[in-house]
């Protein structure tokens, strides 16, 4: 774990002591109210080299999952959501990839 982040990945502006990961780390930079439409550019400028933690052991920072993000502008945080998921999914950040009607079922 670099030793090189802005915050502690697991204080208050982390991942809470390691009680939250990815998407719930990546959802508290934004106000679902005043922060949309979004420009991704503009995102990661402010928070590509915080920390998230990604499982128990793993910790990366934003810009490395936004460089599978493709939008340039989020309309919703909905549409963030989607988008980042995807990107996790697609950088192999995630052990858990459902597919088909009747996935394997692994916990998350």
């Amino acid at each position: 774990m670099s030793a090189d982040w802005p915050h502690d990945p697991d204080g208050e502006e982390g991942s809470e002591g390691m009680r939250k990961y990815d998407m719930a780390i990546i959802a508290k930079k934004v106000d679902e109210e005043e922060d949309f439409p979004l420009e991704r550019e503009a995102f990661l400028e402010e928070y590509g080299d915080d920390p998230i933690r990604i499982n128990h052991e793993k910790v990366v920072a934003l810009g490395d999952i936004f460089e599978h993000v493709e939008p340039e502008e989020f309309e919703t945080i909905v549409d963030m959501h989607k988008a980042v998921g995807t990107a996790m999914r697609e950088g192999n950040f995630w052990e858990y990839h459902p597919t088909g009607s009747d996935p394997e079922k692994k916990r998350a």
